[in-house]
């Protein structure tokens, strides 16, 4: 069977992380939503998802096809009712279509003509960028039970301090120098090559990527996840880094995401609580105005590409779109478009050239090209973006 995962409305909600990949692509708990997919179906997927993202992301459509909303996590009973699904079937939780197999272009669905299946059990579902962090806690265990079923872990090193081990799996490669890894309230997945360096403190759940790297000293609170190959020092709380990002010094991160190549300078702090604890508002792209999250703690929401200086303060409830570069003393605004160089004291327009040319040297430290095909997508994002860069 082909499988392909497509964005559905959700898109626009999971903006900035969505302008430079496909909702699929997307990281909470261990894996991203892919990754899942297809550990659980044994196959590949394609992706139905942006015109200007598909020579990265492309579809293959074939004569049967099953199209899975992406925005939803899988569980082992969803999978096998996918699996089952014949033509013209379709998955539905509440009045949001799950998965549906079909014969036709799927541009010409209609699903008044399928047998609509009802799926009434707990399934988690991305609909808001602050849904990553906030279940990031259910989806680092149910990653960890997929990962490490019927496997054993590698041990744990002499020197390091830990409690229910059982709760805690170590992939090869692995080093870990006197840390502290307390698994009693979740889970701690450590990928492999990733390094957690002397005196580092891990309350579970918690997850790593390969060649992630814990820096001396860092603090780590439950409901976190590192991507491959991220760095980071300082204390985080209940935030997901999707991989290629560092926040590689002292500095609170909470209730946060970060996407892919961030870096947040050294003593980068931002509030997760507004000092009246009222209800925290985010931006929302879909509106053009600030929105309420239903949420006492929000952090920060930073798409790709996108740094922060020395000393820089992200106020509660702060969206920071893709290759933006702040730095400065203050309060930068509640919202700071893509493509924006500066601060508190105002901003100015980052050019492509300049943002290709720290891409460029970013991605080559990781051994990765920053290739034409990543540029016409940061380009598309680029103009896209131009009407929020009203400075």
């Amino acid at each position: 069977m082909n499988y392909i995962l497509f964005d559905g409305d959700v898109r626009n909600a999971l903006l900035p992380f969505t302008y430079t990949r496909p909702v699929a692509d997307i990281r909470i708990g261990i894996l991203t939503i892919r990754e899942k997919w297809e550990k659980h179906l044994g196959l590949t997927t394609t992706t139905l998802t942006e015109e200007y993202l598909e020579e990265k992301y492309p579809m293959v459509e074939m004569e049967a096809n099953i199209l899975i909303n992406a925005s939803f996590c899988p569980t082992n009973n969803l999978v096998e009712k996918v699996k089952s699904l014949s033509k013209n079937e379709a998955i539905f939780k509440g009045d949001d279509v799950i998965a549906f197999y079909t014969s036709d272009s799927q541009e010409e669905v209609n699903f008044d003509e399928y047998k609509q299946i009802d799926f009434e059990e707990d399934v988690i579902q991305v609909k808001n960028t602050w849904d990553i962090f906030s279940f990031n806690f259910e989806a680092i265990q149910q990653d960890f039970n997929l990962l490490t079923e019927g496997r054993k872990s590698q041990p744990i090193p002499e020197g390091t301090r830990y409690i229910n081990k059982e709760n805690i799996f170590i992939e090869e490669g692995a080093e870990i120098t006197f840390a502290t890894l307390n698994a009693s309230s979740g889970p701690i997945y450590i990928g492999k090559d990733a390094v957690i360096l002397d005196n580092s403190a891990v309350k579970g759940p918690f997850a790593m990527g390969e060649h992630a790297v814990l820096k001396m000293g860092a603090k780590i609170y439950g409901g976190t996840t590192l991507g491959p190959y991220c760095k980071v020092g300082g204390e985080v709380s209940n935030s997901v880094l999707f991989g290629y990002s560092s926040k590689g010094h002292d500095g609170y991160l909470g209730n946060s995401v970060l996407g892919e190549w961030c870096n947040l300078g050294a003593d980068t702090n931002n509030s997760n609580l507004k000092n009246n604890y009222a209800e925290v508002k985010l931006w929302n792209y879909e509106t053009g105005r600030f929105a309420k999250t239903g949420l006492q703690f929000c952090g920060l929401m930073m798409g790709d590409h996108s740094k922060s200086g020395i000393n820089t303060m992200f106020n509660t409830g702060t969206v920071v779109g893709v290759s933006a570069n702040i730095f400065g003393s203050g309060f930068p605004r509640n919202f700071v478009p893509s493509f924006s160089w500066g601060g508190a004291s105002g901003f100015t327009e980052y050019k492509t050239n300049k943002v290709f040319e720290v891409a460029e040297v970013v991605m080559k430290r990781r051994k990765i090209e920053f290739d034409d095909q990543e540029k016409k997508i940061l380009e598309s994002v680029f103009e896209e973006t131009k009407k929020y860069r009203n400075y």
